[in-house]
């Protein structure tokens, strides 16, 4: 399967964050996602991703977790999640530019996602690769649910960052 954007998530402030077909991203988030700057957005957390992937394997684990349930912006899917880490740049869809700045601490406002309540089940700190990423917009643009996504070479970044 090719990478691309499974769902596009938003909320008026917390969670579950609902989906929607596209949005208009910037350097502070998606459009219509409402985020407490104490403790979620600003420019390096501008927008959560995770991967399908890991949801589909927590729910193995019996975990009643759902796209958008645990406040992911972006849910991802066809990726090597293990392969996103800080550091790493993506292309979404034709024009989006992000890096991926560092691994989001979960809060107990997502235990409801989690059997037996244990959101530490998506900590990187207890179970490294199983963390949703905070990322840094560095190119603005529009996103529809079903955009192709890539990893970018650190070449690859700086030249679609240079050209405008």
């Amino acid at each position: 399967m090719r990478p691309r954007i499974a769902q596009i998530n938003v909320s008026r402030g917390g969670v579950p964050k609902r989906p929607v077909p596209s949005a208009r991203v910037t350097v502070q988030g998606l459009d219509g996602d409402v985020q407490r700057w104490r403790h979620h957005g600003g420019p390096d957390r501008a927008l959560c991703l995770f991967s399908l992937e890991r949801i589909h394997a927590l729910r193995v684990e019996g975990h009643p977790i759902t796209p958008g349930s645990i406040g992911e912006n972006l849910t991802l899917e066809g990726l090597d999640w293990r392969a996103v880490t800080p550091g790493v740049h993506l292309l979404l869809g034709a024009s989006v530019v992000v890096r991926v700045t560092g691994y989001t601490k979960p809060c107990f406002k997502i235990t409801g996602s989690f059997r037996d309540r244990d959101y530490s089940r998506v900590s990187d700190e207890c179970h490294p690769g199983d963390s949703r990423v905070y990322a840094r917009v560095l190119r603005e643009g529009f996103l529809t649910s079903e955009d192709p996504l890539h990893l970018l070479t650190e070449a690859e970044a700086s030249s679609r960052l240079a050209v405008r």
